[in-house]
Formats: C-alpha cells, structure tokens, sequence
C-alpha cells in the first residue's frame, strides 16, 4: 500500500485573472505531520478549502487514499475521513460543550433524518463527543456554553469537534491564531500528543509551532510549492529565507 494518504497533482484555482493555486503538487505521507508555510497570499487557506472541497478546482486532481475526490463535495469528503478546523473559531455558541461536539458527530454520520432527534439521549453521539473532549483536555467543562469558553478552550473545542468525525486526514488552518502565548505553549503540546495518532496538514504563522511539530514542511508562494523537506532543509534553504523566513530564522 502506497504511503500516500493525499495526492494533489497540478491543482489551479482561478478568480478571473488572479491564479490563486497554480498548478500545485503536493503530497501527504500517512502519520506525518506536514506544514504549510508561506507569506500572506501565497494561498494556503485556498488550497484548505480545495482539499476539504468548499473550493471547486479549476483543474488538477486530488486524490485520498487512492481515490479521486476531486468533484467530490465537502460531506463526502467528510464521511472519507477529512475533518477541518477554520482561522476563525466555528462552533454553537448557545450550545453546551457536549451538544457541539455531539453536533459534529451526528454530521459526520452523514444521516440526514437522524439529523432531527435528539442529541442530548443520544450515546452513539454522546460518547464519541466525550472521548474527544477528554482528548483535547475539556472535560471539565462539558456543561459549559460554549460562548463562556476563553479563546484558547474554543480553539480547543473545535479541533474536538473536529475530532469527533474520527478523521483520517485533519486540516488544521491557524489554530494558533488570536492566542496568547500562553495558549499558544498549551495547543502546541496538545498537537504535538495528537500528531502521533492522526495525519495532519497544517497551516501555521507560528514558526517555533511548525518547526517543532513537522515533520516536514511545504513553502507556498504565489501559489506554486518553491520547497518541501524536512524542517532542518526548510530552515536552511535560501529560497525560503529569502521569500519568507529571512535570514535570522537559519541561525
């Protein structure tokens, strides 16, 4: 079997003149925690979109686990095993902690009638939505409303929620973003627990995070892959410092 979880060959996204993702190639080895780096605009969150499928493609192909999934919409996409987390927090704000993990659960299933009973008695959506929640250190606050949560514990329920569809593939797009740098330290070592029991694709400005958890790294600019490697060739490639990192990050 190939070590290839997702395959993306020569991807493009257009929006009239403007090429957003220009004839991309990438690949995600199964286990492996890749980052994608680059300067605002490069189009990082585009080509989340495109692989979680909110983004048509204008050309190209995407494949999962052998499969094409390029025409595929997001649900199918999601009942796959492709779980995404956005740059800003997306959850119930009136809802317990419980019921929005609950809620993803139930979406994941992809049942449109069950869509409509009730979560709250539901334990084949109540129990997965607990373990998640214990996974994500939120136990604690599983009656909680969600708008009641600081920021750091909703990045930390969404990335639950998230965790609740069991995905085998998890899109996670500045989940640092907003955080203080003592969350920051906390999501970190929470990702750094998670990356030994899921592939991630990763999208990240902080660069102490994406050094520390990548395994390797792709620098995205204008849209085009410049360098993939591991993080020691990232950091010490020229290119790279000189369209993003600078030169103090080599040191």
């Amino acid at each position: 079997m190939s070590d290839t979880l997702l395959q993306i060959d020569g991807l493009t996204k257009r929006y009239g003149g403007l090429i957003v993702t220009n004839t991309l190639d990438l690949a995600i080895r199964r286990g492996e925690t890749h980052a994608l780096i680059g300067p605002n605009g490069a189009g990082k969150t585009t080509l989340i979109a495109q692989i979680q499928g909110e983004l048509p493609s204008d050309s190209g192909q995407i494949r999962f686990d052998n499969a094409d999934i390029t025409r595929d919409p997001p649900h199918r996409r999601a009942r796959r095993g492709i779980a995404r987390t956005f740059q800003i927090t997306s959850i119930f704000p009136e809802y317990s902690v419980l019921i929005n993990v609950a809620l993803a659960r139930q979406a994941a299933l992809g049942d449109g009638m069950r869509f409509w009973a009730p979560v709250e008695s539901d334990e084949t959506l109540l129990a997965p939505a607990r373990a998640a929640l214990a996974e994500v250190g939120l136990s604690d606050r599983l009656a909680f409303a969600a708008q009641d949560l600081s920021h750091g514990e909703r990045r930390q329920l969404e990335l639950a929620m998230a965790l609740a569809m069991q995905p085998r593939l998890l899109l996670l797009d500045e989940p640092m973003a907003g955080m203080g740098r003592q969350d920051c330290a906390k999501l970190e070592q929470l990702l750094a627990q998670l990356k030994q029991r899921y592939t991630i694709l990763l999208v990240e400005h902080d660069m102490g995070a994406v050094f520390a958890l990548a395994d390797r790294i792709t620098v995205l600019v204008a849209g085009q892959a410049i360098a993939t490697g591991c993080p020691d060739d990232i950091r010490n490639d020229s290119r790279v410092r000189d369209a993003y990192l600078g030169h103090s990050t080599a040191q």
